[in-house]
């Protein structure tokens, strides 16, 4: 096969090595467009993404500031770009991993030019750069709305507390969906179609590393820098921003590295490997001459949701902006629920219309459309459904509120424990239930235009793509957490009511006196609506992450069983495929314990400097800028140590497990999948029901400083590294290792298949004891250690040698 570049592909190709893009010539359209026509409109939109978060960008930077703020949210942006930094470089290291891969499959086995596997490669760099890209994009656009937000508060009106972490939000999320898009649809347009397929996973493989690593750092960086300055208010009764606490910067830096840098990379990176499962699965189980029209479909759908979703941000915005002009009370989470509901409506509008234009009223194009809906549908149900759980309005954490009061730290652990299963039970059922209609619906002729019979495969890919219809609007609400956060940081930090001549200052620029007292408050209360959705945010991606896993699964499956011809291997009763099934759990299981590890060996450094450094006497206003970045050093060592544990237990677990049986690890993928969504559901809304409790008792019952408030705290900080460290990290997990896996699977099928099973056997061996070193490294080299002895464990040692 030779492409328009001349670049020739063996004939002989096979798995994802031989998905060859059909051509778009072949796509029509009901409205007489061609299918390039369309995808080149794609491109377009993209463009229009691009200059809405660069005018929003803008827009922040010009929004009125006090220097004082200024001054403390370019600190913490400085910190977080040395963070970045750092991770950009350690990325780099974890990429040549994945590229020694891609060059000995491709090249070695498969026989690609040096001039494809080259392109392959630079799509993989590619994907990695882009979710590292719109990470700093989004730490860049939320350090400016953060001091925007806190000197708003100043006015007394709480709608520029929602206007601005909003609109700091929505540009993250348009750039973010507009930038994946446009590297699709450059790939789709202007590749051979020889090589588009295997660029597609090279892409999606490399988008995948970024965000797993960004995700399990920040994970770690920000659950050790917030549980070291929240002990501080126990241990020190001070305040939870107390300028004093060295901590609190690195706090406001992790609220950035996990709330900011995490979710941008991972929703990059969900967007992307979700289009690339399905289009694996469109070239692989589709007739040949529908490919290249529901290529276009799906690529269409993606495009318009771009427009829907500034669209129901535009009419959410007039109808907020009318509501509470003037209001002086305002219910924080009501609008971003109405923007997300709104957002939902237009999505589903949208690709029913999108629909029609592409395929026109035949049947196939109502069939895609109704099964688009129920995972749109999902995107706006499972919000609703997490603040059942984590609200501050909700009764879960009222309970956790009044278990707090008489069983303290205790009982309010056990009550968020409660509230984290509860919701695993009522989102497994509301995620299974819409796949299951969807199932349904896909049984009304959607195997007619399939070459292998697997219409509820795609159904379920389908959902998760529903999942993701509005894509900008759920990044926004999920940024819109770290804003609101800062920002009340960001208030405290300043001191600016401590600033000489700053009431007549402020008096000048506001038109009126500043309200103090009410804008701490409003920060307060905002924040705890940004608490709430940044924890909606969550079980969507997982759920995307599970539903989209299955199709990509399956597309492992026809490759391993020539169509779907010989399936008898895909049972209990073949031993591997079980065995398989019961390996994956322990891989999640493992991976909660060694993320949360890093954070609590990382978090009791913390505390131990910040309690030799800090200065609480009289004369001490604020920390030094010298302890705080000590502090920002340790979180960022030890998220970088336990990245590179875990990233490399699951790396070499994935090529032991993929090469020592196929089916035993189809049976493994699957098992990652469904242990890991329920993992993480639970760990997310049980840390979000911790996190709101604490909130509670800290606005509306004004409770700081008393046993109650200290019992929230502890529970708090359980909390965070459940719902900031491992429930979000196991998200890319998940996809990294269905999508390495694609590459890891055939690699040791090919091998075995050229007679070398023996080595094959014994690679894997070798893989998973290197995987089982790191594995036995992220707790026994992360552990607690005392200088210069640990004195505890001695003593331990030596009663228990007595005691025998």
């Amino acid at each position: 096969m030779t492409g328009c570049t001349g670049i020739e592909i063996p004939e002989d190709a096979k798995g994802e090595a031989s998905l060859e893009i059909p051509a778009l010539d072949q796509a029509t359209t009901a409205i007489g467009l061609s299918g390039r026509g369309v995808l080149y409109i794609g491109l377009i939109l993209c463009f229009f993404g691009f200059a809405f978060g660069l005018v929003v960008y803008a827009q922040l930077k010009k929004l009125p500031v006090h220097k004082a703020m200024l001054q403390i949210s370019e600190l913490i942006y400085s910190t977080c770009r040395a963070y970045l930094t750092k991770q950009g470089q350690f990325l780099l290291i974890l990429w040549v991993f994945i590229t020694a891969v891609i060059v000995v499959y491709y090249n070695v086995l498969m026989s690609f030019p040096w001039g494809a596997v080259l392109i392959i490669v630079f799509f993989s760099l590619l994907g990695m750069a882009g979710s590292y890209g719109v990470a700093w994009f989004g730490i860049r656009v939320n350090t400016l709305a953060n001091s925007r937000t806190a000197y708003a508060a100043l006015g007394g009106k709480p709608l520029p507390l929602h206007r601005i972490p909003l609109k700091s939000g929505m540009s993250i999320g348009m750039v973010l969906i507009s930038l994946e898009l446009f590297v699709m649809l450059i790939i789709l347009l202007f590749l051979p179609p020889t090589l588009g397929g295997a660029c597609f996973i090279g892409f999606a493989i490399g988008e995948s590393l970024g965000a797993s690593a960004l995700r399990i750092a920040g994970g770690i960086f920000t659950k050790i820098a917030d549980i070291g300055s929240d002990l501080m208010k126990i241990v020190f009764k001070i305040d939870e921003d107390d300028p004093r606490n060295p901590g609190v910067i690195a706090d406001c830096t992790g609220d950035n590295a996990g709330d900011s840098v995490g979710p941008s990379a991972d929703g990059f990176e969900t967007y992307g490997v979700t289009g690339v499962a399905l289009v694996t699965f469109i070239i692989m189980a589709f007739n040949p001459d529908i490919q290249a029209t529901l290529l276009v479909w799906i690529f269409a759908i993606r495009a318009a949701m771009l427009v829907a979703s500034v669209l129901a941000y535009g009419i959410n915005a007039l109808i907020t902006d009318n509501k509470y002009r003037n209001a002086k009370e305002m219910n924080f989470e009501a609008p971003l629920t109405s923007l997300v509901w709104i957002t939902s409506i237009i999505c589903i509008g949208f690709t029913y219309l999108t629909s029609w234009a592409i395929l026109g009223s035949q049947q196939l194009g109502w069939i895609l459309a109704t099964i688009v809906t129920c995972g749109t549908l999902a995107g706006a149900l499972i919000p609703e459904l997490v603040k059942v759980f984590t609200s501050t309005k909700s009764r879960h954490v009222r309970e956790t509120v009044k278990s707090s009061r008489e069983g303290g730290a205790s009982l309010n652990i056990l009550s968020g424990v409660v509230a984290g299963n509860f919701s695993a039970y009522w989102l497994g059922i509301v995620i299974v239930g819409l796949m299951a209609v969807a199932l349904w619906i896909s049984s009304f002729g959607l195997a007619d235009v399939m070459q292998v019979d697997a219409p509820a495969v795609f159904a379920f890919g389908l959902v998760a793509f529903g999942f993701l219809g509005m894509g900008p609007v759920t990044i926004a609400v999920d940024s819109y957490g770290p804003v609101t956060d800062n920002a009340q940081s960001v208030y405290e930090l300043s001191q600016i009511e401590q600033v000489p001549g700053i009431e007549a200052e402020l008096t000048k620029a506001l038109g009126e006196k500043p309200e103090w007292s009410r804008a701490k408050y409003m920060l307060e209360e905002n924040d705890g609506a940004g608490n709430t959705f940044k924890a909606t945010a969550k079980p969507v991606l997982i759920g995307t992450a599970v539903v989209g896993a299955t199709t990509m699964i399956f597309s492992i499956i026809i490759g391993l069983t020539n169509g779907l011809e010989n399936t008898a291997f895909l049972s209990i009763m073949h031993a591997p495929f079980l065995l398989g099934f019961i390996l994956g759990g322990s891989i999640i299981f493992w991976f909660s314990g060694a993320s949360i590890q890093a954070v609590t060996t990382g978090a009791y450094r913390a505390v131990e400097y910040i309690k030799k450094t800090i200065k609480l006497d009289d004369s001490s206003e604020r920390a030094s800028e010298k302890d705080s970045r000590a502090i920002v050093e340790i979180c960022t060592q030890y998220a970088q140590q336990g990245m590179l544990n875990i990233f490399l237990a699951v790396f070499f677990a994935t090529l032991a497990f993929a090469f020592v049986e196929p089916f035993l690890f189809i049976g493994y993928l699957i098992s990652i999948a469904i242990f890991g969504l329920y993992q993480a559901i639970y760990m997310a809304n049980a840390g979000g029901a911790w996190d709101n409790a604490k909130k509670v008792v800290e606005t509306d019952l004004h409770a700081k400083g008393t046993a109650l408030h200290d019992a929230t705290i502890v529970g708090d900080t359980v909390g965070d590294p459940f719902k900031d460290t491992s429930s979000v990290a196991l998200n890319p997990i998940i996809k990294f290792t269905t999508l390495f896996g694609l590459l890891a699977v055939e690699l040791g099928v090919h091998l075995s298949n050229e007679g070398l099973s023996t080595l094959v056997y014994i690679l894997s061996a070798v893989f998973f004891l290197i995987s089982t070193f790191f594995v036995y490294r992220s707790f026994y080299g992360m552990r607690i250690q005392s200088a210069p002895a640990d004195e505890d464990e001695l003593a331990l040692t030596n009663q228990a040698g007595g005691n025998s």
